[in-house]
């Protein structure tokens, strides 16, 4: 068994654990060791936008994990996506760049992670990106990430989407991550140059050639290592050979909400009876650990379109080749783009203060493995009651590394759950049939117009609903009974131990998942390194000022024509 020593350990290099080596490593003083299970993220599959579907489907890119039964899905496994590569899941998932709503953050300073409000955050947003269009009080200029709107909605099904929107009486939004989330607006995304702009080439590829950054592959990490309740390294397999890493400072966790607390669990960290019944030690009782597991669902609501103009007729092998040529050769056209460039944020009825429904326009009908849904031209939503009520948790099963957590998530158990989804199917149908889309809308293929009831519409959802790959929550950040870390991100208990992923999230916010885990990485790091947090800001957020008493703005002046 060799041994080796370091400031830091960083295990996962994904979108937390990419950001922090490049942070930390700032200071020539800090010796960093990464270590990834996967390997390099140099693949055509991965770096072309428009090949987004391969690597999440891929064993040698993802971990394929699969949930239990899901009890209020009609006992359906879900696939649960986790990246396993350089990048993590920033290399595999859809590129789409939402930070969540400005409240998200001040319910996560509300629930215990103290000073996770809003003002504090926006600065990290901000610092974290590059927006294709300039910066301002909302947008970055001057950071790694690069953002924008892919090719700027040609297609004109997006902007027909957008006026729909309208039509139904939603707000316009110029920008859902600047000063009003709620509306329909042009989508973003995370590609630079035409090329998928993941933590791997943001933050960890710059950062490569520092002396003082070590960035190991294909390491399987066993546990973490202790001596009492302090931290002292990790425990590691590479080619069938074991090792140890000693950190002289710190170990921290960034394995993602699945990974991160299964090691801490595989460490003897975390609830007694599922550490006893897995045949592990209790090294330190921390009941919350795996507990609290949220995600996102959605399902595809689908139409036929009854022009030409949908990418259903770009689907064939010619068609494909050409389209990957094209980008081989200068990085634009359709293989530069991951599609989803319109979208819409709403509430779901009056009385809900901030979105908590989202919509990711297609211009095509597929599924999320590429393939078409049907013969012909298609548009679909991918749409989601995005601040769900029902918890579900990660469990370890023996202590072999090698075997997969044991995954529920406990979707729809809640009946507000349900219920959102019920308005998620009556919204989406009103804003469709809107004039805006009387040129392009054809029959409606999903959910079926026969789909009407609440029994109707819960039988589909319970048969057609998909996870939209965002774990998160299930190390909560806090001082509750089920907090794991504090608000430094530091675990409860054990010192020189940290988690810095999505599983730290208090709550999930309403959105994709990559935008905010790499701002709490760009704000742990400053936390780590003993450094003045930024600035606060004090840029407005715009929010519908009559939200506890109508669903949209537009609602009383259309109930009045």
């Amino acid at each position: 068994m060799t041994e080796n020593r370091y400031d830091y350990i960083i295990v996962g290099a994904g979108s937390a654990g990419c950001v922090l080596a490049n942070r930390l490593t700032e200071d020539a003083r800090h010796r960093v060791l990464l270590l990834e299970t996967g390997g390099s993220d140099k693949s055509i599959f991965i770096q072309m936008p428009t090949a987004l579907s391969i690597p999440m489907n891929t064993k040698k890119y993802a971990w394929q994990f699969e949930t239990e039964p899901e009890p209020f899905l009609d006992n359906r496994r879900m696939h649960c996506p986790r990246g396993k590569v350089l990048g993590g899941s920033s290399s595999i998932n859809g590129m789409v760049y939402v930070r969540g709503h400005a409240r998200d953050f001040d319910e996560w300073d509300s629930e215990g992670a103290t000073g996770w409000h809003y003002r504090n955050v926006l600065p990290y947003f901000r610092k974290a990106e590059t927006w294709a269009f300039g910066g301002n009080d909302y947008r970055g200029d001057k950071g790694p990430l690069g953002v924008n709107n892919g090719n700027n909605m040609q297609n004109p099904l997006y902007k027909a989407f957008i006026r729909a929107g309208s039509d139904a009486g939603y707000f316009e939004t110029d920008d859902y991550n600047g000063t009003q989330q709620e509306g329909f607006g042009a989508m973003h995304m995370t590609v630079k140059n035409g090329r998928r702009w993941s933590t791997a080439n943001a933050y960890l590829r710059p950062a490569m050639d520092r002396d003082n950054l070590t960035v190991v592959t294909h390491a399987l990490v066993h546990k973490v290592l202790l001596d009492g309740k302090t931290a002292t390294g990790v425990r590691y397999e590479q080619g069938g050979k074991v090792h140890e890493a000693k950190a002289a400072e710190e170990v921290i966790l960034s394995a993602g909400s699945i990974g991160s607390p299964h090691l801490l669990q595989l460490s003897g960290i975390g609830k007694r009876e599922v550490l006893e019944k897995a045949g592990i030690e209790v090294k330190h009782e921390l009941p919350g650990v795996g507990e609290n597991l949220q995600d996102h669902l959605e399902f595809y609501f689908q139409y036929r379109c009854k022009q030409p103009v949908s990418l259903n007729g770009k689907l064939d092998w010619w068609n494909k080749l050409k389209i990957g040529v094209r980008w081989i050769l200068r990085k634009d056209g359709l293989g530069a783009t991951n599609h989803f460039e319109s979208c819409g944020f709403i509430r779901s009825k009056a009385g809900v203060e901030w979105p908590d429904l989202q919509y990711h326009f297609l211009p095509a009908a597929m599924r999320y493995d590429g393939k078409e849904a049907f013969n012909g031209d298609g548009f679909q939503l991918h749409i989601g009651h995005n601040k769900p009520k029902s918890r579900g948790f990660v469990h370890v099963q023996s202590a072999d590394p090698k075997q997969a957590p044991t995954i529920r998530f406990n979707y729809l158990q809640h009946e507000a759950d349900r219920e959102g989804f019920r308005d998620c199917v009556r919204l989406t149908r009103e804003i469709i049939n809107q004039p805006a889309m009387d040129e392009y809308r054809g029959a409606e293929i999903q959910p079926g117009a026969e789909v009407q009831t609440d029994e109707e519409i819960d039988a589909f959802v319970r048969q057609a609903v998909e996870s939209a790959y965002h774990p998160s929550c299930s190390c909560k950040m806090g001082t509750d009974e089920l907090a794991v870390v504090d608000p430094e991100t530091r675990v409860h208990g054990i010192r020189n131990l940290r988690v810095v992923d999505s599983s730290i999230f208090p709550t999930i916010p309403n959105g994709n998942l990559n935008s905010p885990t790499i701002m709490v990485a760009e704000r742990a790091a400053d936390l780590i390194r003993g450094r003045e947090p930024l600035q606060p800001s004090d840029a407005p957020v715009v929010m519908d000022d009559q939200w506890q008493t109508r669903q949209r703005p537009g609602q009383a002046k259309r109930a009045l024509a």
